[in-house]
Formats: C-alpha cells, sequence, structure tokens
C-alpha cells in the first residue's frame, strides 16, 4: 500500500491572513489547556482560547465542496464522513451542493455537537476518531480538515487506521506541518491544540509507515 497525493484539496478556503506575531508571547500553557477542552471557550470564547467566535459563513465551504466533488466524483447516495466536523458548516453545505448525499460527522466537543446547525444536527455525534462508529468499508469519502494533529502520536496512529479501516474510496486529511525554521516558529507561535506538528517530510514518513492511503495536505500558518 502507497500513500496517496500531496493535493491541496482546501485551496478555495478562504483562509485569513493575519499578523501573530504578538500570539507567540501572549500564549500561555493556561491558554492551551483551556483550547484542548474543545468547549465554549475554544468555540466561541476568547481569540486566546481559540476561533474568537464560530459562525457559519457561506463563502468559507461553498467554495471548497466543489473541489471535493469532482476529487471524488461525488454524487446522491454516497456517504461522506466528516471527522472533527465542528458545528457541521462543511456538511451543510455539501448537502445543498449535492442534494442526496449522505452525511455523518463526529467530533469530540459535546459543545460543538450541540451547538451544530440544525439542518445537519442529526448527522452529527460526539465521538472520537480513534474508535469512529462505523463498520468496515461502509464509508465512501472520509475527510478531516486540521483535526487529526490534535491527537498524540500513537493515538493519531490509531485515528489514521481507523480512516483505512471505514473508507471504502477516498480519504483527505490536513495536518499542521513546518518547511522550515521560520515557519516552525510560525506554527509554535499559531498553535494551542496540536499534540503532534513535524516536517512536513517527516509527516510523509509517517503516513506511509502506518499505512495510510489515502491524500494528504499541510496547515501552515
Amino acid at each position: 500500500m502507497t500513500v496517496g497525493k500531496e493535493i491541496n484539496l482546501m485551496i478555495n478556503y478562504p483562509y485569513t491572513t493575519r499578523n501573530i506575531s504578538g500570539r507567540l508571547t501572549s500564549k500561555t500553557e493556561s491558554d492551551k489547556r483551556i483550547a484542548q477542552k474543545f468547549g465554549k471557550e475554544f468555540f466561541d470564547g476568547s481569540r486566546n482560547h481559540g476561533y474568537g467566535g464560530y459562525y457559519y459563513a457561506p463563502r468559507f465551504w461553498q467554495s471548497v465542496i466543489p473541489g471535493f466533488k469532482q476529487h471524488w466524483n461525488l454524487k446522491c447516495g454516497d456517504l461522506f464522513l466528516d471527522i472533527g466536523c465542528a458545528k457541521g458548516f462543511m456538511l451543510y453545505d455539501l448537502v445543498k451542493l449535492i442534494p442526496g448525499i449522505n452525511i455523518h460527522g463526529i467530533d469530540i466537543s459535546e459543545y460543538a455537537i450541540k451547538s451544530a446547525k440544525e439542518e445537519v444536527k442529526t448527522c452529527c455525534q460526539i465521538s472520537n476518531a480513534k474508535d469512529l462508529p462505523f463498520d468496515d468499508k461502509t464509508i465512501d469519502v472520509s475527510v478531516s480538515i486540521t483535526t487529526l494533529h490534535n491527537l498524540g502520536q500513537n493515538d493519531l496512529e490509531t485515528a489514521l487506521i481507523e480512516i483505512e479501516r471505514v473508507t471504502k474510496r477516498g480519504s483527505f486529511i490536513t495536518l499542521d506541518a513546518y518547511r522550515n525554521e521560520e515557519e516552525k516558529e510560525r506554527m509554535e507561535a499559531w498553535n494551542l491544540t496540536a499534540k503532534t506538528v513535524m516536517h512536513v517530510d517527516d509527516w510523509k514518513v509517517f503516513l506511509s509507515d502506518v499505512g495510510y492511503t489515502g491524500d494528504y495536505y499541510w496547515f501552515i500558518p
């Protein structure tokens, strides 16, 4: 088995460019502990603890989903899993673009699932990537965007094996990474929740050693 493609399926996601230089000095271990609870403070509290307010806006996922659709030829009847679905915003836009697609979302955050968009709330559940609540090869496509690196390395390995177990056609993950010392410093300044961050070359070796066969890309602030 070989790892899939390094491909930026998030290329059309409108990331906000921020000056994060101040975050390196202002971020505290207390801020990290609060963020890593993935509760209200992480999603809708202070920016020191996470998003600083996590609200639906169509400009984010509606620009990304056409690339997902084309990449996997997604269609009515397919089963799509979002691992780390938060409030289900991507899933909501997915069913709008591809009527009849079957969606599932999991997240460890009880707050996020309780706050999920009403239209997709019944399709989202509290669960952990280490133990996906689906039978073998029952999901057509699985994605996990900026989530799996929040696990320690051993748990992350388990989660990748779980993705392989449940997925039939394809998967895509994005991971916190860096390519040089400058990017590593920026990641240190940015990171509140990731427990596993590697150089992109080390990530590729890790994915191969685990036996992950899906596609992948990086989040580099």
